[in-house]
């Protein structure tokens, strides 16, 4: 090849600076909200936990008319002729496993009682962003282990929260302080340890903490070293 036609290819070619940086990957669109679908979210509770005693018997689901969700035991509907959880209250059920995520498309309701069963695990984070609009959440007398998420402050409308009678570990998380609406709080009988947030303390008896030796300050008589 000439000399010549050398130079013209070369001067044809964009030149590229050494210090370019590659383009930038397009930004990733933002997870989409999760969907409420009620008769999704009972179906995905009764396939995710044991049910020994056939307590939720009733689910079946057969029935498709809008609101046939409302006779199912332990389920409250906001309107009985809407498919919308108001509030699942299975207490007693003696059901075991582990909260179940299918709960995040229930996700108008307000009370949610699994107390008194055999279920196990963390509670799980993301409760309440599966659950926004809780009012009322009863997770006690159940086996359930692990730290108390800092994000159950994220339950903004919370006005009780019962967690006693668990093996729940770790600290109390000061967030639960920013609960301004909370006026029931049970944490007793768990291995909870370390300071209890002074707001709580201040807010709540001693029975709300009592039964777990690894605690300390107001209002229990234990000092904090």
């Amino acid at each position: 090849m000439s000399p010549v036609l050398l130079l013209l290819l070369a001067l044809a070619l964009p030149l590229t600076p050494a210090n370019a940086q590659p383009a930038p990957a397009p930004a990733s669109a933002p997870a989409a909200p999760v969907k409420e679908d009620d008769v999704l979210c009972l179906r995905g509770v009764k396939a995710g936990l044991r049910d020994p005693n056939a307590r939720l018997s009733s689910w079946t689901f057969t029935n498709t008319t809008p609101g046939a969700i409302c006779g199912f035991s332990g389920v409250s509907c906001w309107n009985p002729e809407e498919s919308r959880v108001l509030a699942l209250d299975l207490s007693g059920f003696g059901l075991q496993g582990v909260v179940p995520s299918p709960l995040r498309y229930c996700r108008s309701t307000t009370t949610l009682d699994l107390s008194n069963n055999s279920l196990s695990g963390p509670i799980p984070p993301a409760l309440c962003d599966w659950l926004p609009f809780l009012v009322n959440l009863d997770l006690s007398g159940n086996r359930l282990s692990g730290p108390i998420p800092s994000e159950l402050a994220n339950c903004t409308f919370l006005n009780s929260l019962k967690l006693n009678g668990n093996f729940l570990s770790g600290q109390i998380p000061s967030s639960l302080s920013r609960l301004v609406r909370l006026t029931s709080l049970d944490l007793s009988h768990n291995r909870l340890q370390g300071q209890i947030p002074p707001q709580l303390g201040a807010a709540f008896p001693e029975e709300s903490f009592s039964g777990n030796p690894g605690l300390c300050g107001p209002p229990l008589s234990t000092p904090c070293n």
